[in-house]
């Protein structure tokens, strides 16, 4: 992986063989009453191609929710985002990945585990009232401990608005699992260096206690691999090169790359902000590669570039391959169900509890 983190690596617009393509355009017009298509925005084009729904995880969740009039939702990205689409889905809903093992090292690093042990010393420590939020990028798992323990799911388009929530409603956040979000949110609420407290899993600094109880909210110490590595260098080199240049970036991104950015935003947000703008208008984009090579077909009257030119991709979601797409279909073709993601019954009404409360929070 040349080095990289866990979850990177440079971007490849690979293609299929066209002949998987065409299994794959006649096996879905077989399956078409029954069966409906889910892809996020960082697949390869070779899979975002058969969707019939694409967007950010909000959109997806919101979209999976909706679902009544289809039997089998194939779903085209990491094994949380399936979760959450089993969840929000009644039990006669059957949700299938091409690729089960494609999971978000994001999600991987809030170990339910530590989770509840850190809540605990919390609870024994901390004394005021403290909710726990937890990004949809985390496992059902996570989800249900927030459910259960009177929290919210929120996405990188609504965590604002999920704040506001919590303060309305207690004192304190406890913010899992991405560090940059949890940071990003609280400083555009005004909150400082002193209302922020983080937490290493069950690794505690010396004053922890103090930190805690200090702090308005405190944040996991996990992290996208792809958006950590932007950085402000990035920024003032796409400035050199390109004068006028606007930049935007994604809220998982580090607080000093927002800061000295343009704008930034959700990935439906991004696609939205680059749309609206002038023809002409060049763009660095502090996000996945897959989504920024799409967005610059999208809309060729303007330079859509990623940030620093680095071509950062994600590993996990470009391991749903239209080969691993056909077998699924072939499969559903013959009466088989395979690479079915179902969560068990206790973890799914507890995290419906908390998705659900997302949905209410913010219409």
């Amino acid at each position: 992986m040349n080095g990289f983190e866990k979850g990177v690596e440079f971007f490849t617009n690979t293609k299929a063989d066209p002949s998987i393509i065409d299994k794959i355009t006649a096996l879905k017009e077989t399956l078409k009453d029954n069966t409906v298509f889910l892809a996020h925005h960082y697949q390869r084009d070779d899979i975002v191609q058969f969707a019939d729904i694409t967007g950010d995880s909000l959109k997806l969740a919101r979209e999976a929710a909706k679902i009544k009039d289809k039997k089998y939702i194939v779903f085209c990205g990491v094994h949380f985002m399936a979760e959450s689409a089993d969840i929000l889905t009644t039990p006669d809903r059957i949700v299938l990945m091409p690729e089960p093992m494609a999971g978000c090292p994001l999600a991987e690093m809030a170990d339910i585990a530590e989770v509840e042990y850190v809540w605990r010393y919390l609870k024994d420590t901390v004394q005021s009232k403290i909710i726990p939020v937890t990004y949809i990028n985390s496992t059902a798992k996570i989800k249900a401990f927030v459910g259960r323990n009177g929290g919210v799911v929120c996405t990188s388009g609504n965590a604002s608005k999920i704040f506001d929530w919590c303060f309305n409603h207690g004192d304190k956040v406890l913010f899992l699992p991405d560090r940059y979000l949890g940071e990003n949110t609280a400083r555009s609420k005004g909150l400082g260096d002193n209302d922020l407290c983080m937490i290493t899993g069950n690794k505690f600094e010396p004053d922890f206690s103090g930190c805690a109880n200090r702090a308005k909210v405190l944040l996991w110490d996990g992290y996208c691999s792809v958006h950590r590595r932007f950085k402000v260098e990035d920024i003032m080199k796409m400035r050199t090169e390109y004068p006028g240049i606007k930049i935007i970036v994604h809220p998982e991104c580090s607080h000093p790359v927002v800061r000295a950015s343009d704008e930034s935003g959700s990935t439906e947000q991004i696609i939205r902000v680059i749309q609206e703008s002038k023809p002409g208008s060049v763009w660095a984009v502090g996000t996945e590669a897959h989504l920024i090579h799409r967005i610059g077909n999208l809309f060729p009257d303007k330079t859509v570039l990623q940030l620093g030119n680095r071509g950062y991709q994600c590993v996990t979601m470009s391991q749903t391959t239209p080969e691993k797409l056909l077998k699924v279909l072939d499969a559903l073709k013959d009466g088989r169900i395979m690479n079915r993601i179902q969560v068990d019954a206790k973890t799914a009404s507890e995290a419906y509890m908390a998705l659900n409360r997302m949905l209410e929070i913010t219409g």
